[in-house]
């Protein structure tokens, strides 16, 4: 069993940075691979970025490569999102995810534990 909070969202200008934050509990967090996915009003849920249980395999989506790096602390049961560069279309609520699935995930089914989110809103 996974519980997982996100922080670190709020209103930045177009250029600004941002990082969140997903605080897992339960003693298994380095079991799982970590992902963030975002959800824009009115759009589908669509995948961030991953990262390995062991922190040394990540993937992103095209859209935020190069601006956006996950990370993880295991020893601290936690998952970052920096995003950097913001975009006014990068405006969603974002969720950290938990996957047991080996590897880096991109499909939303691959994840069974999921945080309530945090909303980003970046103005132009």
């Amino acid at each position: 069993q996974v519980q997982l909070v996100e922080s670190g969202g709020g209103l930045v200008q177009a250029g600004d940075s941002l990082r969140l934050s997903c605080a897992a509990s339960g003693r298994t967090f380095s079991r799982y691979a970590m992902g963030w996915f975002r959800q824009a009003p009115g759009k589908e849920r669509a995948f961030v970025a991953t990262i390995s249980w062991t922190g040394g395999n990540t993937y992103y989506a095209d859209s935020v490569k190069g601006r956006f790096t996950i990370s993880r602390d295991n020893a601290k049961n936690t998952v970052y999102l920096q995003m950097n560069s913001l975009k006014p279309e990068d405006t969603a609520v974002y969720y950290c995810a938990a996957s047991t699935t080996d590897g880096i995930p991109t499909m939303k089914s691959a994840y069974y534990y999921w945080g309530q989110g945090t909303q980003v809103t970046v103005s132009s």
